[in-house]
């Protein structure tokens, strides 16, 4: 069981209209304080569902990306006094169920931040298209060169950390250059190299079939290059 310690659960959206209010509606509520969706500039009925399940919504006048929406809710957490955000994806692939895998071992376990891995043992995946196991196995494993120590899946966006990482002044991820999945990768990478305790925890990721909106919103180049342009900057000390 996990002790609520505060907690706020941060889920940046973008017209997820189909799966929304199953997301918001199986996050357990004896675990977290706050459901907290990111609507960025959804033209559907993403923000009317997420209401009528008892999240609250923050929306964005218009479409600002995944990192940008995290930190959205990152600013609201830390302005209304939460201690730990968990993050998870709005698209349905993350398993509500399973927030206590990440959430844990930050409350009770002393751990700044917890990065779901699917590729743990006991962690799963499914439908994964074979060019997104190339890409999140070799980003991986060029994160864990840069960063020098070993991570098994850096790209997953489900993870939870707390709040105190912000008091840090090496930690500044309002930097205008951190303007999409930057955010993400930018945050673990400073967590990893300041020496926060940090860990993996097993998690599943689904991604969904015959979907028409797609099974991700991440553009391949440019999603891709978002994700490992601040591990190479920060390796370099060009970005700070």
């Amino acid at each position: 069981m996990v002790n609520k310690k505060k907690v706020i659960v941060i889920i940046p959206a973008h017209d997820e209209e189909e799966v929304i209010s199953a997301l918001v509606k199986n996050i357990p509520f004896d675990l977290v304080d706050c459901k907290l969706v990111v609507d960025d500039a959804s033209v559907d009925a993403t923000r009317e569902n997420a209401i009528s399940c008892g999240a609250k919504v923050i929306s964005h006048a218009q479409k600002m990306g995944c990192g940008p929406s995290i930190r959205t809710g990152i600013d609201y957490a830390l302005k209304n006094g939460f201690e730990v955000a968990v993050v998870m994806a709005g698209n349905g692939k993350d398993d509500p169920f399973q927030i206590s895998n990440v959430l844990n071992p930050v409350v009770n376990g002393g751990f700044y931040f917890v990065q779901g891995s699917r590729y743990l043992k006991g962690g799963a995946w499914k439908n994964m298209p074979l060019h997104r196991i190339i890409g999140t196995r070799a980003y991986s494993a060029l994160f864990s060169i840069l960063a020098g120590s070993v991570i098994t899946d850096g790209t997953n966006g489900f993870r939870a950390f707390s709040l105190k990482l912000f008091e840090d002044k090496n930690i500044n991820i309002w930097q205008s250059w951190i303007n999409n999945y930057e955010l993400e990768s930018y945050l673990y990478y400073k967590v990893v190299k300041l020496g926060y305790k940090f860990k993996e925890t097993p998690v599943s990721k689904i991604y969904p079939k015959n979907r028409p909106s797609g099974y991700t919103q991440m553009k391949h180049f440019s999603g891709w290059w978002s994700h490992f342009r601040p591990i190479l900057l920060l390796s370099l000390g060009i970005k700070k």
